[in-house]
């Protein structure tokens, strides 16, 4: 038997792979590649090369390898483009979803874990958030992965496919092995971005307002660790074939850095001065995201390791300067 992982050879389903199989699981990935590269697929899993809205791609895949259960990060995730092309989004998201679910169901595939995110929340009534609050996305892409959450609950009630949606905040960081981090093309999160100054990829790094209700006027984040979220996918693959019980978690340190907070630890690793240039506000973006993970904590007994946020960055740091690249 596999654990099939959908995404894979992205940011966070790389160092979840290379976790499971450090761990004796045997994986099989898919990814289409459109995000993420083939420089980060672990050598010990089996790949397939496809897009998860191809219905007999998907399918073969599942004729072909025993498939134990699946955990899913394939989707498309910058807030901004979401703003601009939401059918793109719900054409990704939700349809490769349906896909996947209804390959499930056809093949008696009963476990998911899947890669949500903080942004079902919209802008929070309360910080830390609680999964209990209410879910009232400001972007599409929230929005999709929100209805992504709902598709699994109706399967559930239906089919008795059971699932663990994990909302998580800003994931960050790389792999202490240096072989792996992370990479987008074009690069949007906020660490990488920082780290191409003193790298000499970009002369300045771009904050997108300063006027926010904060104690800095820039945004606030929960920033958790690559290496923690792919620990907590693998606990809650284990929790669905334990208990075989449904689940909606939060990931999340429990403390919020701004974006200047950021930039400021980032120098302090580097020793490389980081010049900042201030722009106007983003579609889309709320002003705080913090998590609450006590429910990830007693359900699932996570802990997350890293939880100094010049820790995070120093990780980052060391994948940029092994892989200049």
């Amino acid at each position: 038997m596999a654990i099939l992982v959908v995404g894979g050879a992205g940011y966070i389903g790389s160092h979840t792979v290379y976790e499971l199989i450090d761990r004796g699981e045997n994986v099989v990935i898919i990814d289409n590649l459109q995000t993420g590269f083939a420089s980060l697929i672990h050598p010990n899993a089996k790949f397939y090369k496809g897009d998860l809205r191809d219905k007999n791609f998907l399918e073969n895949v599942f004729e072909q390898e025993q498939i134990d259960g699946v955990i899913h990060f394939a989707a498309d995730s910058l807030v901004g483009v979401s703003m601009k092309d939401p059918l793109a989004y719900f054409d990704n998201n939700v349809y490769g979803m349906l896909v996947l679910l209804q390959t499930m169901h056809k093949f008696n595939v009963k476990h998911i874990v899947f890669s949500s995110t903080a942004a079902t929340y919209g802008e929070p009534k309360q910080v830390p958030i609680e999964e209990s609050d209410p879910t009232l996305p400001t972007n599409p892409y929230g929005e999709t992965k929100l209805t992504m959450e709902k598709m699994m609950k109706w399967c559930d009630k239906a089919y008795g496919m059971k699932y663990v949606a994990l909302r998580y905040f800003n994931a960050c960081g790389a792999h202490p092995n240096g072989k792996i981090g992370e990479l987008h093309d074009p690069e949007t999160h906020l660490i990488p971005l920082i780290l191409q100054v003193p790298l000499g990829k970009r002369d300045v790094i771009n904050v997108f307002g300063k006027d926010y209700p904060t104690k800095d006027g820039t945004c606030i984040r929960d920033y958790i660790h690559v290496c923690d979220l792919a620990d907590a996918h693998i606990r809650a693959f284990n929790y669905l074939k334990e208990n075989e019980k449904s689940e909606t978690i939060n990931l999340g340190n429990g403390e919020g850095y701004s974006v200047l907070e950021i930039i400021e630890a980032a120098k302090k690793i580097t020793g490389k001065p980081i010049p900042v240039n201030i722009e106007g506000r983003r579609a889309g973006d709320p002003a705080r995201l913090i998590a609450n993970p006590q429910k990830a904590k007693e359900i699932l007994g996570w802990i997350p390791h890293y939880t100094n946020v010049e820790d995070i960055i120093a990780s980052a740091w060391n994948f940029y300067t092994i892989n200049k690249s």
